[in-house]
């Protein structure tokens, strides 16, 4: 099979299914793993993809947000051990913020703390956390349609009402320059005063959040302990260079 017609075929399976593994692309184009490998990089050079831990995905527009029902289904186990991980930080009789996102919602699961109080701005989160009997507050606001999350200054004013032990916060992207960044400027506000109103911020990112950089900055690491299921050893120094990592 030709260079060109590889490409095509992995290109075409991205439209379709959103991400695809190695091994898939190698039993799809019937060629070996190191040939698929030296197309994935060739492909990620221009711009057409971007290479992922087992695979590759689709390129998202830094302002392009995926949606609720979308990130739901991605790196499911990888979300699974940030969300246990990140449980585990949580004290009897803390008041905290939990961020909007699938991240951090998989973390309510694996709340065992006591005698808790958790403000957030998402709708599906406020859900889960009432069917555990945990005592929670939503933000007033206006309610993104397609993330279910709650954003805007009236959500900022009813922050405003409230002080944090500790804040659980969803990212789209980590990195060592650019620090943390999401594709929604106004869920950055929401996110960058709940860090500013919290004794101590938490950052929620899953491993395919490392090295990507969306529209709008949160924070620098430094202001916040990531927690993650692993990090890429290619950003491992760079990123303990600015920050601390917990690791689930």
């Amino acid at each position: 099979m030709l260079t060109e017609e590889r490409y095509r075929i992995i290109l075409q399976r991205l439209q379709i299914s959103g991400i695809v593994k190695l091994q898939e692309l190698v039993e799809l184009l019937g060629t070996s793993e190191s040939t698929v490998r030296r197309d994935l990089i060739d492909l990620e050079a221009q711009h057409l993809l971007k290479r992922v831990h087992g695979g590759a995905s689709l390129l998202h527009r830094r302002s392009e947000e995926p949606g609720m029902e979308e990130k739901t289904f991605k790196n499911v186990q990888q979300k699974n051990s940030v969300g246990r991980a990140a449980a585990k930080q949580l004290r009897d009789g803390e008041c905290i913020y939990l961020d909007a996102g699938t991240t951090t919602l998989a973390m309510i699961p694996f709340i065992e703390a006591q005698d808790i109080t958790v403000v957030t701005n998402g709708l599906s989160h406020v859900e889960a956390l009432v069917s555990k009997d945990i005592r929670a507050y939503l933000l007033g606001g206006m309610m993104k349609s397609h993330t279910k999350a709650v954003i805007g200054s009236i959500a900022l004013q009813n922050m405003d009402n409230f002080r944090f032990d500790k804040a659980f916060i969803g990212t789209n992207g980590v990195n060592a320059e650019f620090g943390f960044t999401t594709p929604d400027p106004e869920e950055a506000l929401i996110k960058r005063r709940a860090r500013q109103l919290s004794e101590r911020a938490y950052v929620l990112a899953d491993s395919s959040k490392f090295g990507e950089v969306a529209f709008a900055k949160l924070f620098d690491l430094k202001e916040a302990t990531i927690i993650t299921d692993s990090i890429p050893e290619r950003w491992r120094k760079s990123i303990l260079e600015k920050t601390k990592i917990i690791e689930g």
